[in-house]
């Protein structure tokens, strides 16, 4: 990106320069869900309804979409940390090389693989500062935009780092309020009754028990209306301080465990479903409430018409395996294959809504593909930071010239890039080791394993049913070298494989 000024290794980003505020700069919120399908809502993102569509209540989504443009092809990783780590670098997974969940200092997440040895990735997640093992060293989002005059604020799931390192914490990464963010890639109870996982009985707390919200504790309270209550707060804050605010809203919901938001779970029992399945769609429909009361705020200080708000999750829906769950297969991503820590559409394809004042227009609608990277030049873009300096290379292309409908952007066909030489610990249909490249309607995959190739016309199949591997042999060698390319380009990790410690061949079959 031409304004995109690479810094020297070893210059921390905390020696940016404060630019001058611009008048013009827009309050922006992201909203980002954990584990939302791409059709957990009751918005369409297909070309037309799914039955899951008429399941799901999400008003404050339909609301927000009347107000901006959905993005019906938008993608992120297929598992949690590598997505934030793109969202707040510019950079793509396979670059970063956070390509799996953190969670422990120097701990692999990995599930075992008998074929495979899966390289020596970044379990510690990113940093700003050098010298600090099995990390990349970036200049994060929060940061330039906090040296650009936003307030910055983070409320919710963090993911960025492994406990007792750095990105842990997002005060780290250029946040200036921080609201039960940590290292836990999940959360151990939404129930305020059981004070969200903290143990006070003298037993040491499970990781994923959430900080920070120790006043809600033994109340009748649901985690993600607490951490509501807690953005708003700090938006009110915020409101006093004569600078515009960035907001990064991230829920724990809607992933497991799936507890009962009582507010909203009688409602889809009484609609016939299963208890497993009325539970997680309480835990949408939750999530969308809070949606709706910070748009409701914004309104109520009349500045509704001067903040950004991006939608998206994280990566697909969690439709993998019933078994591996108890037995009840609570959401589905069908048509899509698959699900979470797959590279099938069901685990990287997501929801996702933009709504810029004076710039979309009521329920647009973009078929472009975007890739979760693409936040952070667009995001700086809105908040008219046209010169930052980083530390890391960037990947991510604006997508703001697509929001007024008219506009296009640089270089729509481009490729869109994903690598996991990882083992997620989910079980089901295409969750392994796999390399893949989007370019246009074609989508070709490679699995590190067993070498398979799947090539998919998205345009025509989009539940990647039938491989056109030796059909469209042209277009399959054609996309095999250019992801091989960029990848080596980029230094991006493969397997090995266990029985002759050699290093699995890229897609084109070379070394």
């Amino acid at each position: 990106m031409k304004n995109n000024l690479i810094l020297p290794f070893a210059l921390s980003a905390f020696a940016l320069p404060n630019f001058a505020q611009s008048p013009s700069q827009p309050n922006i919120i992201v909203f980002l869900v954990d584990d939302m399908g791409w059709q957990d809502t009751s918005v369409p993102f297909h070309s037309s309804r799914t039955p899951l569509n008429d399941v799901y209540e999400t008003p404050n989504m339909k609301r927000l979409a009347s107000q901006g443009m959905r993005f019906t092809n938008a993608y992120a990783c297929s598992v949690s940390s590598p997505s934030r780590v793109s969202l707040l670098t510019g950079m793509n997974a396979a670059r970063h090389r956070v390509s799996n969940w953190t969670l422990r200092k120097n701990i692999s997440t990995d599930r075992a693989c008998d074929v495979l040895d899966f390289p020596k990735w970044n379990v510690n997640g990113i940093t700003q500062f050098a010298e600090i093992e099995n990390t990349r060293q970036v200049t994060p989002l929060p940061q330039i935009l906090k040296n650009n005059g936003y307030h910055t604020i983070h409320c919710g799931k963090a993911h960025f780092g492994a406990i007792n390192t750095p990105g842990e914490n997002p005060y780290h990464l250029g946040y200036d309020v921080n609201i039960a963010g940590h290292a836990g890639g999940g959360i151990a109870s939404y129930l305020g009754e059981e004070n969200f996982g903290n143990k006070t009985n003298g037993t040491q707390s499970p990781p994923q028990a959430v900080p920070g919200l120790e006043k809600y504790w033994g109340k009748d309270i649901f985690a993600t209306e607490a951490l509501t209550l807690e953005a708003i707060q700090a938006l009110e804050k915020a409101s006093l301080y004569n600078q515009p605010f960035f907001l990064y809203m991230a829920h724990y919901a809607i992933h497991i465990p799936i507890n009962k938001d009582k507010r909203f779970y009688q409602k889809y029992i009484d609609k016939g479903l299963h208890p497993k399945e009325a539970a997680y769609a309480a835990l949408i429909e939750g999530m969308d409430k809070s949606l709706g009361d910070i748009m409701d705020w914004l309104e109520a200080k009349q500045i509704q018409d001067n903040t950004i708000i991006l939608f998206l999750s994280d990566n697909g829906g969690f439709a993998t395996d019933a078994k591996w769950r108890g037995g009840e297969l609570y959401t589905q991503n069908a048509p899509l294959k698959s699900g979470k820590g797959s590279v099938y559409e069901g685990g990287i394809r997501i929801p996702m809504i933009v709504k810029y004042p004076g710039i979309t227009t009521s329920d647009a609608v973009c078929d472009v593909p975007v890739i979760i990277e693409d936040l952070f030049p667009a995001i700086l873009e809105m908040a008219c930071v046209d010169k930052y300096k980083t530390i890391q290379e960037t990947d991510g292309v604006s997508f703001v010239p697509l929001l007024n409908a008219t506009g296009k952007q640089k270089n729509e066909k481009r490729n869109l890039i994903w690598n996991y030489p990882n083992l997620w610990d989910g079980t089901g249909l295409g969750v392994g080791p796999a390399c893949t490249i989007r370019k246009g309607d074609w989508k070709l995959i490679y699995h590190y394993e067993t070498g398979i190739k799947e090539l998919y016309n998205l345009k025509n199949d989009i539940g990647e049913n039938n491989n056109l591997i030796d059909s469209e042999s042209k277009t399959a060698k054609k996309l095999s070298a250019e992801l091989s390319n960029y990848l080596r380009k980029v230094k991006a990790q493969r397997p090995a494989y266990k029985a002759t410690g050699k290093q699995v061949p890229w897609p084109d079959g070379k070394e």
